[in-house]
């Protein structure tokens, strides 16, 4: 055991006084690579958890493997994964990414392990998930990245990890203490993650439903709306220039967002668009990608920005839009691009503005809960994480 260090977490819970103790991860945990199968022995046999099982904030459980190796019970059993064990990430092409832990909890159930993966096995009493908090600490983290090797792609070892720096919790009260407090918050994120992918398949099933015509909606009478009629996009959308480059963007501030192909590029002091508008990635990466831009705007040139003959009817367009398939409008080879002059010739049916605007106000109310659930899940991530830089040392 190394010498105690006076210090404790910011955050800490006042039943405990004892001062915590720097070790390092060999002094709890051997160390053991993982099975190299065969590949045509994938897909079969006992439940393998892989580096995707890894990265999952959830910890590890036998249900929750999606993968399976076939191997014998005696390769099995030398790669077994037990309660309490926990998995690292061995190798990666960022270096930010390698030495990525996760913890497993089944206490019934073993799972084996693969060859990017290092198994932990614990050497002495601890609580699992207390582990499993601790090692996702900014300290841990650059304590293991720093140690990890290679230039193309990145890799750390048994010996590596042995030798990783760590501040633990004196007591095994103090580390249930934390990890269940901290497993409360990971409930929370939890829910809240189902709630939002709850939502969103709910919108894409009545988008579906809506588009195909599967379900319709009555005038405020309760009359039915009118037949659809077959028009081509270019007769009820029209495409308008933009302004902005991404040279002209760099180093400008001011109150009018730019859009680009992953949402808000940055500010600028004049906008392209007096009305709320709907902007599309035309070129490179993420082509087809769809944004309802707010008025006084504009978007980079690598985004076409798309208007309706009215608010409500930019605002329809932006769901039929959403579910339409780019790929056949798709041109390039190296660098893939689409333009308004093919996509906007697509002929489908659509609504009278009176239902179109009852289909994109009911399909927005979805879109504003599916925000509001994303604001409480961004909090929920928010505060785990000052949690993990105040409850650890």
């Amino acid at each position: 055991m190394q010498k105690q260090e006076q210090t404790t977490p910011t955050l800490r819970f006042s039943d405990f006084k004892d001062d915590w103790v720097s070790e390092t991860l060999g002094n709890y945990f051997n160390f053991k690579n993982g099975v190299n199968a065969d590949k045509s022995a994938y897909g079969r046999g006992h439940k393998f958890i892989n580096v995707l099982d890894i990265i999952s904030d959830i910890p590890l459980a036998y249900d929750r493997i999606l993968d399976s190796v076939d191997i014998s019970d005696d390769e099995f059993k030398k790669n077994e994964v037990l309660y309490g064990d926990i998995l690292f990430q061995r190798s990666s092409e960022t270096r930010e990414e390698v030495g990525q832990s996760n913890v497993y909890i089944d206490a019934h159930k073993p799972a084996t392990f693969g060859g990017f993966v290092i198994r932990g096995r614990p050497i002495k009493e601890q609580v699992p998930l207390y582990f499993h908090y601790l090692l996702k600490t900014t300290k841990a983290r650059k304590d293991m990245t720093v140690r990890s090797g290679g230039s193309t792609r990145y890799n750390i070892g048994q010996e590596s990890l042995s030798e990783v720096s760590i501040d633990i919790a004196p007591t095994l009260q103090e580390q249930q203490k934390i990890a269940e407090f901290l497993g409360t918050v990971d409930e929370k994120i939890t829910q809240l993650q189902k709630k939002k992918s709850l939502l969103e398949n709910y919108k894409k099933g009545c988008m579906q439903k809506l588009f195909s015509q599967e379900i319709r909606f009555k005038d405020d009478n309760g009359n039915s709306f009118l037949d659809w009629e077959e028009k081509r996009l270019n007769q009820i959308a029209t495409k308008t220039a933009s302004i902005v480059t991404a040279d002209s963007l760099e180093g400008r501030y001011g109150n009018y967002p730019v859009y680009g192909a992953s949402g808000i590029a940055g500010y600028i002091d004049s906008y392209a668009s007096e009305k709320q508008h709907i902007s599309i990635v035309k070129d490179g990466a993420g082509v087809g990608r769809v944004f309802l831009c707010p008025e006084r705007s504009s978007v980079l040139g690598t985004l076409d920005s798309i208007i309706g003959q009215s608010e409500n009817q930019t605002s329809f367009i932006y769901y039929w839009l959403s579910q339409l398939p780019f790929r056949p409008f798709i041109t390039g080879s190296t660098i893939p691009h689409i333009y308004f002059r093919d996509y906007g010739k697509k002929r489908a049916k659509f609504p009278h503005s009176d239902e179109q605007k009852k289909i994109a106000d009911f399909l927005s109310m979805i879109d504003n809960k599916i925000t509001l659930v994303s604001e409480e899940l961004d909090k929920a991530q928010t505060f785990k994480k000052g949690l993990l830089q105040q409850m650890f040392v």
